[in-house]
């Protein structure tokens, strides 16, 4: 039967995931010696089977030195498959080749595919560019279906959708359709990265009243500040921000909030997330989505083997 290993920090998506049929909980450890060398232990059967890790390769580093030794374990312990299911690919956006610059995305897969992973998946990944600097199968789940339907209830009518650069275009698309926005023109601008940060220029499409910006990360907001700022200029009065995975770094983001941001909405794909007490802050869950892609590969067939 398939078997489901999940991280302490995802235990909010394995407690929705384990009650599927056909897949069961399993029991690990993980611990370090009094040299600060890790361990670890498992406590389940898995000879043959297909196991699942879900868990984060993000930083501190000691997360994904334990999430690669519990997939390289289960691999020893026989396990028929491995399946790695990152809800946020950490080291996905250093995937452009620069000269004496490291390429830490194609480092990340290699690292993976070395502790025995067998395919990874996860959630709204930064760029297709990725997949082809992973040597294992890749791939992404689309959460526009969870963010749009919440932005469709919110009545946002007439608004603009805004992506803050033609690489976040399909993506911005797909969640003005989900949110049954079909009509009305999509926004978008050409972002500059130089010395002192962000810059966005050469606005394209009309900018309305409201704007709704579509956007994979906030990481330190530098960004979306950015792109407000613009739209503010542009003639925008009230800003919403959707993005699937909250990071929330440092401090930079909180001026989104003296600019007219009413409201941003991410998924749960990063945990620390949720200990953000804010109102103007709504966290959506992913668990429905990765419960129907376990579905989809058919769970039961599986343990039937």
């Amino acid at each position: 039967m398939p078997i489901l290993f999940s991280f302490p920090e995802y235990s909010h998506i394995s407690k929705f995931l384990c009650d599927l049929p056909g897949l069961k909980s399993g029991q690990f450890s993980i611990a370090r010696y009094d040299n600060q060398e890790l361990h670890a232990a498992i406590q389940s059967a898995v000879s043959g089977e297909h196991c699942f890790i879900l868990g984060s390769i993000a930083p501190p580093e000691c997360q994904m030195a334990a999430l690669l030794l519990l997939a390289h374990t289960l691999k020893k312990e026989r396990a028929n498959r491995v399946t790695g299911i990152l809800p946020y690919l950490a080291y996905s956006r250093e995937d452009k080749f620069k000269p004496g610059e490291s390429l830490a995305t194609a480092w990340v897969g290699a690292l993976l595919k070395a502790s025995a992973f067998d395919e990874i998946w996860t959630i709204d990944l930064h760029s297709e560019h990725d997949k082809k600097l992973f040597p294992l199968p890749l791939e992404s789940l689309t959460p526009c279906a969870i963010i749009g339907e919440y932005l469709g209830k919110l009545g946002l009518t007439g608004a603009s959708f805004v992506a803050p650069d033609e690489g976040a275009l399909l993506r911005c698309e797909a969640v003005k359709s989900a949110a049954g926005k079909s009509s009305g023109n999509t926004v978008y601008f050409e972002k500059q990265r130089t010395p002192s940060g962000i810059v966005h220029h050469n606005l394209t499409g009309r900018v309305e009243r409201c704007a709704v910006i579509v956007d994979d990360i906030l990481d330190t907001g530098a960004t979306l500040v950015s792109a407000c700022e613009r739209l503010v200029a542009a003639g925008a009065e009230e800003l919403y921000i959707g993005v699937t995975h909250g990071l929330f770094t440092g401090q930079r983001w909180r001026s989104l909030w003296s600019l007219p941001v009413k409201h941003i909405f991410c998924t749960d794909t990063i945990p620390a997330c949720a200990s953000i007490q804010d109102p103007r802050i709504t966290t959506l869950p992913v668990g429905p989505l990765l419960r129907t892609k376990l579905a989809a590969i058919g769970l039961n067939k599986e343990s039937a083997r």
